[in-house]
């Protein structure tokens, strides 16, 4: 079995779920492109807690965890079976680190995206919380725990946003500001050119770092990916965009 592939998704509104537009129909195809998941796990900016904690439910429920959005987005269910064994094979993998939990399910950085790339919820998913309480680089080195479940068809989602900044968003703008367009660009750059490391060091990105990481919730994602990663994967841009003034959509496609 070759290794899965790895994704990194910028989810923006939750509103993708039930919008059609050019990011859902990006995250379609990198579906399309890649072999079929024998299970799915998520590490999605929206399970922020202190420590890490596993999903561990047969049938985990949908959690619409967002305010001020259409009914319909509320009635949106995923409903995909979890995967205990799969649950106690990461916690075996972090090594002592790691918690499990049957409380949580989908939040809506898993359940918005993995609608659009896998909408018949037929591919078993757990999820892997952010922990808040640690520094970039043991979120990295989280995901190299990892490495070892994409031998076995297990695809390693990541769901944030490279820059996350609602506080400075402006909903009306087309684009990103200046500093949201500078630090998208520094991390697909090092991205490209397999440094990691840097990309781990945000700080390094110098002032535009401050405003695109106000907090580790989007970002940290893209860590657990990163880690997971062999020497000389294939990397694909996609959603290559920033909007709203202080958001990227860039996702990123690693192929081992």
């Amino acid at each position: 079995m070759h290794k899965m592939p790895a994704i990194f998704i910028g989810h923006g509104s939750p509103m993708n779920a039930i919008e059609n537009n050019t990011y859902t129909r990006s995250w379609q195809k990198m579906a399309a492109s890649i072999p079929r998941p024998q299970a799915i796990l998520s590490v999605s900016a929206h399970w922020y807690t202190h420590g890490s904690y596993v999903l561990n439910s047969d049938h985990p429920r949908t959690i619409h965890d967002m305010y001020g959005f259409p009914k319909e987005l509320y009635d949106v269910q995923y409903p995909a079976k979890g995967d205990p064994e799969l649950s106690e094979k990461v916690i075996d993998l972090l090594e002592g680190i790691g918690t499990l939990d049957d409380r949580w399910g989908y939040d809506h950085g898993t359940w918005s995206v993995l609608r659009k790339m896998y909408p018949d919820a037929d591919i078993p998913v757990i999820q892997l919380s952010v922990d808040r309480t640690v520094r970039m680089e043991e979120h990295y080195e989280i995901g190299k725990s990892l490495r070892p479940l994409r031998d076995e068809g297990i695809l390693i989602l990541g769901s944030g946003n490279v820059t996350h900044n609602l506080r400075l968003a402006n909903f009306r703008m087309q684009g990103g500001y200046p500093w949201c367009e500078a630090f998208d660009g520094y991390v697909k750059k090092n991205i490209l050119e397999g440094q990691y490391e840097r990309v781990v060091h945000y700080q390094e990105a110098g002032e535009s770092a401050m405003k695109a990481v106000p907090i580790s919730d989007h970002y940290a994602p893209l860590l657990y990916v990163l880690g997971s990663l062999g020497a000389h994967e294939q990397v694909e841009v996609h959603n290559d965009k920033c909007i709203m003034g202080a958001l990227s959509m860039t996702s990123y496609l690693f192929r081992g």
